[in-house]
């Protein structure tokens, strides 16, 4: 997620949860596992359906590179880096494949056609379907949020609705296909699987509030129907293979109405909020005063099947709304599926969902509809490194009429307000959730909260043991009988990020190795290695303490050492996301979104204060989010 938007932006968290920072002692020493403590997982996949890569020699290999300032991707020496595809690319639709306009004069049209703005989250899936090819397949990715100081060559001035039509075609998701041609990554065009996914894509409404009075709206009167998905943070895959898209802060996009309820207050939808894209001002539907429940539809999880162009995207709503961070998978003992999701706000909650029955891995049809039955969790973290999944389930643990939850679609509707009812531990925005591929162990990344303490905010707690926390931290847990259906688990911090020789004890971080701040992306390798992206906010990178951390950056971490290792560092302005890697470990794709960006200055080049212009370098052109594929140049595996 892109940092403009300031963690303590909007109305916060304002439920009364008990804070046990008084409990702690000694956060320091809240280490309650070691790496050998836990038993090890099977599962009948290893991450992300890929098989692990054999390799020799240490678990993180290359040498770390330094901090930089400079704007450009430097990555360690006998690595490469290669655009793949950057933000106006046309992604190989057979209707049309209309040029990047330098001056970002293509119309709505043509973008539907090209790849979108602010590349996110992503995964690769092989080509052909259930095979574990590593030089062809289909590169799904997120497109987070518009940058309308570049998508139009006059900026915001005299917006419009045909503006308003060009920043929803640019949001969303890609489909592309790409293959591997003499060492580099190229996309296939014309592609029979290359699609755009974007604001105004006509949806279904899965799970428990499909056809609820809240979803219907006069383009959806039936509450079954949704057009669209925007605001695309973290994703994830599912086990059978389709992808899941996670909406994040839906609320920027609408114009709040004058009396917003308190469950509406609770998503941001306020006059309070100080930032908008401006859709409401030109297109109705984004007027909440007008459309009241088209909200609604919105800050869910999405699933599409890449391999079918003509599978119509549904919104999951069993697994509860809020700002997705992700949606991560593991296997359960009985062979139904876990999701886990953060909700990446200031003190939020993490979620997990379990399905209903087991998926079944003979019949990849008869998991279409698995994510619509399960069980909603949100997380509990008590002071002796404990903790349990609360569930929220209409009618049990206060979630009742009488408090404002008339059915479970209400309660999936409301999770944060579900999450405040039952006393959830509220997180320091937690974001990317990943699974060690042999241990079972979970982790996630809580990228900070500069407002925690501070103006009668919620102090430490167990989990989160800073007050303020600028530079964020990883948590790790377990789930009791190494089965991810279990409602209990034993958590610890993993890395207090920030610099170890710090000033300020209360800041002070523990990394080994080379330091980060604000850990955001997150996903481990089937080798085991922890790769860690980080998001500093523009408007404070290069600035006071952050000067020692250069510009965002990908690190590799060994999970049982804890020794962090720089592995990439990006150009000025830029956010480090969407890493995902091909089944045989050679080739890492890794995703940099807004590059020259300075808050909610954008990256308009007419602006002086304009950081960078990657990855085209161009005097007329424009910084482009991109993706790189990064190889060793010896064709090894990545990261040995």
């Amino acid at each position: 997620m892109s940092r403009f938007f300031e963690p303590h932006a909007g109305t916060p968290n304002p439920s009364d949860n008990v804070s046990l920072s008084e409990l702690l002692a000694n956060p320091g020493r809240r280490t309650l596992m070691t790496s050998g403590s836990l038993a090890a997982l099977a599962s009948v996949l290893s991450l992300e359906g890929c098989a692990s890569p054999a390799a020799s020699g240490p678990l993180v290999g290359f040498k770390g590179i330094a901090a930089s300032s400079e704007d450009a991707v430097r990555v360690p020496e006998g690595y490469k880096a290669d655009v793949v595809v950057a933000w106006g690319d046309p992604i190989g639709d057979a209707r049309g494949m209309p040029a990047f306009q330098w001056n970002a004069g293509n119309s709505a049209e043509d973008q539907e056609l090209q790849s979108g703005t602010h590349h996110d989250g992503m995964h690769f899936f092989p080509l052909p379907l259930g095979s574990n090819s590593s030089t062809h397949g289909l590169l799904v990715m997120n497109h987070e949020y518009p940058d309308n100081g570049a998508l139009f060559p006059d900026g915001m001035a005299n917006w419009s609705l045909a503006k308003v039509r060009k920043s929803q075609a640019a949001l969303g998701c890609s489909v592309q296909e790409i293959r591997l041609v003499d060492g580099r990554w190229q996309l296939v065009k014309p592609s029979r699987y290359a699609r755009r996914v974007h604001a105004n894509t006509p949806m279904k409404i899965g799970g428990p509030a499909a056809g609820h009075p809240m979803m219907r709206t006069a383009a959806s009167p039936s509450g079954r129907e949704a057009f669209g998905t925007f605001n695309n943070c973290a994703s994830g895959p599912t086990p059978w293979g389709t992808y899941l898209t996670c909406e994040e802060n839906f609320s920027f996009h609408f114009k709040a109405a004058s009396n917003p309820t308190a469950m509406e207050e609770r998503y941001e939808l306020s006059p309070k909020v100080r930032f908008s894209f401006r859709w409401g001002e030109a297109d109705p539907r984004f007027d909440a005063s007008r459309n009241r429940n088209e909200p609604n539809h919105f800050g869910w999880v999405v699933e599409f099947d890449p391999y079918d162009p003509t599978y119509v995207p549904v919104k999951r709503t069993a697994l509860g709304r809020c700002s997705h961070e992700g949606a991560t998978y593991a296997i359960c003992k009985d062979g139904r599926v876990a999701f886990y999701t953060g909700d990446d706000r200031a003190f939020e909650y993490l979620y997990k969902f379990v399905t209903r029955k087991p998926w079944n891995p003979n019949e990849r049809a008869a998991n279409r509809d698995l994510l619509d039955e399960g069980t909603l969790y949100v997380a509990r973290c008590n002071a002796d490194g404990s903790g349990e999944w609360v569930e929220l389930t209409h009618g049990k643990n206060g979630l009742t009429a009488a408090n404002g939850f008339d059915s479970q679609a209400a309660v999936a509707m409301y999770a944060r307000a579900a999450g405040d009812t039952v006393g959830a531990t509220k997180m320091d925005r937690p974001e990317w959730v990943a699974r060690h591929p042999r241990t079972g162990d979970m982790y996630v990344t809580l990228t900070n909260n500069a407002s925690r303490g501070r103006q009668g905010s919620e102090g430490a707690n167990p989990a989160n043991p800073r007050a303020p926390n600028p530079y964020g931290h990883i948590m790790r847990w377990s789930e009791e009988g190494a089965d991810h259906a279990a409602t209990r688990f034993r958590w610890e911090t993993f890395i207090l990020a920030g610099d170890p020789n710090h000033a300020n004890p209360a800041v002070r971080g523990n990394i080994k190795g080379d330091i980060f701040a604000s850990p955001d992306g997150l996903f481990i390798d089937p080798r085991g290695v922890m790769w860690v992206q980080t998001d500093v906010s523009p408007n404070v990178l290069l600035k006071d303490d952050h000067t020692i951390y250069g510009n965002n950056q990908m690190l590799a971490v060994d999970p049982v050492t804890r020794e962090a290792k720089r592995f990439l560092t990006g150009p000025r302005g830029c956010e480090i996301t969407g890493g995902c890697m091909t089944p045989d470990g050679r080739t890492l794709f890794v995703n940099l979104q807004h590059p020259g960006e300075r808050g909610a200055l954008g990256t308009d080049p007419a602006n002086p204060r304009s950081l960078s212009n990657w990855p085209d370098y161009r005097p007329d052109g424009r910084p482009r989010s991109g993706t790189v594929a990064i190889r060793r140049g010896d064709g090894g595996i990545v990261g040995t």
